[in-house]
C-alpha cells in the first residue's frame, strides 16, 4: 500500500515531467548570424551598465541609511 508521500513525489514527478515537456517545446533553435551576435553585445553592455547603476543605487542607499541613523541616534 502507498502511503501519501509516495503519492505526492509521484504527482509531483509526473507534474514536473509535463512541464519539461512544455518548456522543451517553447525552446527555439537560432543560427548565430552576425544581427543576434551584435544584439548580444548591445544587451551585454546594457546589462552591464545596469548592474553598475543597481550597485551605486545600493552603496548610496546604504550611506543615506548610515547618516540617517546617526542623526537620529545624536
Amino acid at each position: 500500500m502507498l502511503c501519501a508521500s509516495h503519492l505526492f513525489l509521484m504527482h509531483y514527478m509526473v507534474i514536473l515531467k509535463g512541464r519539461i515537456k512544455k518548456l522543451a517545446t517553447k525552446m527555439v533553435i537560432t543560427s548565430g548570424n552576425e544581427e543576434d551576435k551584435g544584439n548580444q553585445e548591445k544587451e551585454s553592455k546594457e546589462e552591464t551598465i545596469l548592474a553598475m547603476l543597481g550597485i551605486i543605487g545600493t552603496i548610496l542607499n546604504l550611506i543615506v541609511i548610515i547618516f540617517v541613523y546617526i542623526y537620529t541616534t545624536l
